[in-house]
């Protein structure tokens, strides 16, 4: 596709020294592997909002709907500078034409899930998100998310590779024009992946490209895109995987013997 897809990750990752005791957490996934077909912007929220190397360490409290971060010695409230500067670094990466984001998990501040909050008892439970992390998927719904240790999951890794990928080729698209044709030909193109997805998604994005002419263009593409992330968000199943075969097989009904196709039939059926 050209130039490479950029996505957003914890600088920690990538080995940069930026931990609260001046350490990394480098994932050779990343930067050996996926690195090999990404440009990565590197983003750490604490060194970013104006604290040092090293630091005090930080934990989540309160309510988990809306943490506080507090320094877990001296108990210093750092919700409000972490908050600020979250709410503008996000605007500002609307700029940066990210099309994902690898976040560090257990972070109290980039973490997407499960990360830790302490109740009055200082009692944790993994109900949190990370501050930062919370403010970029607010202001960004649609873009695939992730977090390191998940993407050593191989399911995951597939389905967030896979969504990063097919958006890549959606803006690609939006870059030639936007027109009704070349949306008609992105779903003709991807059918079968959007598919194996979801069959009421497949069905909801079908009748909304038959009625393409009917409604406003930048309301079609932005319904449209909607719909394809959040599908694509549905792992991919073997059932789904084998219903999708068995759809392609139909195209090939007089071209192959009914020997043939029972022998076909009877290999997806063992999906």
């Amino acid at each position: 596709m050209g130039e490479k897809i950029r996505l957003g990750v914890s600088a920690c990752l990538l080995g940069k020294n930026v931990r609260f005791d001046g350490g990394h957490k480098l994932d050779r996934f990343l930067t050996d592997t996926l690195g090999k077909y990404v440009d990565y912007v590197p983003v750490c929220p604490e060194v970013e909002c104006g604290m040092p190397v090293p630091r005090e360490s930080m934990h989540l409290e309160g309510n988990p709907e809306s943490p506080r971060l507090v320094t877990t010695r001296t108990k210093v409230d750092m919700t409000g500078q972490m908050a600020g500067w979250a709410a503008r670094r996000v605007a500002e990466m609307g700029k940066e034409e990210l099309l994902g984001f690898i976040f560090k998990s257990d972070s109290p501040s980039s973490g997407m899930e499960r990360v830790k909050v302490y109740n009055d008892n200082q009692m944790a439970h993994r109900r949190g998100v990370g501050i930062f992390a919370r403010a970029f998927m607010r202001h960004f719904p649609l873009l695939p998310v992730e977090e390191e240790g998940r993407l050593h999951d191989p399911g995951l890794r597939e389905n967030f590779i896979e969504r990063v990928f097919t958006l890549a080729r959606w803006r690609l698209m939006l870059g030639r024009k936007e027109s009704r044709g070349n949306l008609a030909e992105f779903h003709t193109k991807h059918k079968f992946l959007i598919l194996s997805h979801s069959r009421a998604h497949y069905r909801q994005m079908g009748r909304l490209v038959a009625r393409a002419k009917e409604i406003p263009l930048k309301e079609l593409f932005e319904e449209y895109q909607k719909l394809l992330m959040e599908c694509l968000k549905l792992r991919a199943t073997p059932n789904k995987n084998a219903d999708v075969l068995m759809h392609m097989a139909g195209y090939f009904k007089d071209q192959i013997s009914q020997e043939e196709k029972r022998e076909l039939l009877e290999i997806i059926g063992r999906c």
